[in-house]
């Protein structure tokens, strides 16, 4: 059944294979265009999911994460709080393709500038043969620099550069992880275990949010999905 939950990355997050399907309003053929905007409702994007899981008898597991709005503004703001605590490449993809139509229709609105005169401003010259000659002159330089020997208080330097090198980067890792797991957003949540038919009938049912226009729903399918279902804080999970 539908209902909404709290999410959150578990102390024992660990590699998950299993399979993945989105769908949001940019996905070729299913979001309504109408306008500048292209639309996704919880039910279509919720039908168009159940249409994906066959008919086979064999059991599966399916979790459906789902964020809504009834608004643009509203829809990119909970897709940042979703995918800082989930963030796979879709939702930063979705993310970036909405901020695009937003900017897009706040550009339509204003008075053009006036044309700027002159050359563009400078940036980098950057081509494969240059960086190929660069990497080539850096290789040579490294060379020549191994070739001249090195002192032992140049190999006492390096080796403790090394170790504070290496210490700062567990830390760095060590606090991402922290910051990661100090992180939850809330979230619509499907869950659901049977034969495609039963989760189909199913995910059919009690569709939350039906007057939502932005909708991006991800199914996950495999085997074993306990370490996504220890995501999920409500009455049925145990969560983080």
């Amino acid at each position: 059944m539908w209902h909404k939950a709290m999410l959150s990355i578990p102390q024992n997050m660990a590699a998950l294979t299993c399979s993945v399907l989105p769908v949001h309003p940019w996905v070729y053929g299913l979001g309504q265009e109408a306008g500048e905007g292209s639309y996704l409702s919880p039910k279509n994007a919720a039908e168009h999911l159940a249409s994906k899981l066959g008919t086979d008898d064999d059991e599966i597991n399916v979790i459906v994460f789902m964020v809504c709005a009834t608004s643009q503004a509203d829809f990119m703001k909970n897709l940042a709080a979703f995918s800082s605590v989930l963030p796979l490449p879709v939702f930063s993809q979705v993310a970036r393709r909405a901020q695009e139509v937003a900017q897009l229709a706040i550009t339509k609105m204003q008075i053009p500038g006036k044309a700027v005169s002159g050359l563009p401003p400078a940036v980098p010259l950057s081509t494969a043969t240059n960086r190929l000659a660069m990497n080539a002159q850096r290789i040579a330089q490294a060379k020549a620099e191994a070739a001249t020997g090195a002192s032992i208080s140049g190999l006492v330097s390096a080796m403790s550069d090394f170790a504070t090198a290496r210490h700062e980067a567990l830390a760095g890792v060590t606090q991402a992880l922290a910051d990661l797991q100090g992180k939850s957003t809330t979230a619509w949540v499907f869950t659901a275990k049977g034969s495609p038919a039963f989760i189909a009938s199913e995910m059919r049912k009690n569709i939350p949010q039906q007057d939502a226009i932005f909708t991006l729903a991800t199914l996950f399918s495999g085997p074993d999905l306990s370490l996504l279902e220890g995501m999920i804080n409500d009455d049925h999970h145990a969560g983080a």
